[in-house]
This record gives structure tokens, sequence and C-alpha cells, in this order.
């Protein structure tokens, strides 16, 4: 049976891209991100952090890209497909991790760690539609309900047809992103 590899994760880079040629002249960039998620801990109510690190290796002319206008602290989208490495140590100890050989990287912030944050730069009355979580969302993220709000005369489109899926422009859940 044929498998499917597929990864899409957002986060913001841990360190400046490292930049290199191979042999054949092709570009190779590798990219360290953090991708964020928080939620209410059910037992202690606190709110927990988890952090995912992991490396994304872009080629060709991304990587080109990637090298000239990232900077440690900017947002991306890395698109692409899980890789499994492993390798031995100078002292002899077996390592391996999984790393994200990259399709497609999407600049989503303008500037580093010193930059101000784009997303946060928007106040609450610029967002078309913000979700509202009910009264069992108290637990864990993923067991949220989320009702969205009447959207804007701005945004209102014609009605749908019998069998049409609607879909919204933004995540449900624009509080959880790591940026």
């Amino acid at each position: 049976m044929a498998g499917y590899n597929r990864i899409i994760i957002m986060g913001n880079l841990t360190r400046d891209p490292e930049y290199q040629q191979l042999p054949s002249g092709q570009a190779v960039c590798r990219l360290g991100l953090a991708s964020n998620r928080q939620y209410k801990n059910k037992q202690t109510g606190a709110m927990v952090q988890e952090v995912c690190f992991i490396d994304a290796d872009v080629f060709g002319a991304q990587a080109e890209s990637s090298r000239q206008f990232l900077q440690k602290g900017r947002a991306v989208l890395v698109e692409g497909r899980l890789k499994f490495d492993t390798w031995e140590t100078q002292d002899g100890q077996k390592r391996n991790k999984y790393s994200i050989v990259a399709d497609r990287v999407v600049f989503l912030s303008a500037g580093g760690a010193n930059a101000e944050n784009e997303a946060g730069e928007r106040s609450v009355a610029q967002r078309s539609s913000k979700p509202a979580m009910s009264a069992q969302a108290a637990g864990n993220v993923d067991d949220i309900d989320v009702d969205y709000d009447e959207e804007p005369a701005s945004r209102k489109k014609a009605p749908k047809k019998a069998g049409e899926l609607e879909f919204k422009d933004e995540p449900p859940f624009q509080d959880d992103l790591p940026f």
C-alpha cells in the first residue's frame, strides 16, 4: 500500500538560516523552527505551553530566498515531507531525529527578533470575526466548540447553492497561532 507523507507547520525561526551549496552546485538552506501549542490543563486549570522544535531543509531558489530574507525570530510556514535522519556521534552513540524536506516556504512576518509582530499590531476591531468559546471549552483546546459571530456586511456573500460547502477565511483558533 502506498503511503502519504506530508507536513505543514507554522512557527518562528530559532536561529538564522544556515546556507551552503552542495558539490553539484545546488543551494541548501537549513531552518530551525519552533511551533507552539497552548492549552489549559484540566486538572490544575493552568495554561500549559508545548513547543515542538524541528529543522527544515530548503533547496534551490527557495533556499536562496530564505538565505536573503529570513532571520531568527521570523514567522514562516513550511510545507513538505518528513524525513528520518540517523547518524553516529564521535563517541559511538547512535542519534536520530525527524526533519522536514521543504517543498514550499511562506514568509509570514516582516521582521526578525527586533521587529514588531504584524499579527499583534492588528486591533480586535480590525478582525473580521472572533471565535466565542462554549462553557465546556475550559478543558483541552482539542475539545473546544467554536461559534462565529455574524460576518460584517462587507464580507457577506451571496447565499450558497444546494450542496455547496462554505469555508471561513481565518483559522478557527486565531489566538493559538505561535506568533
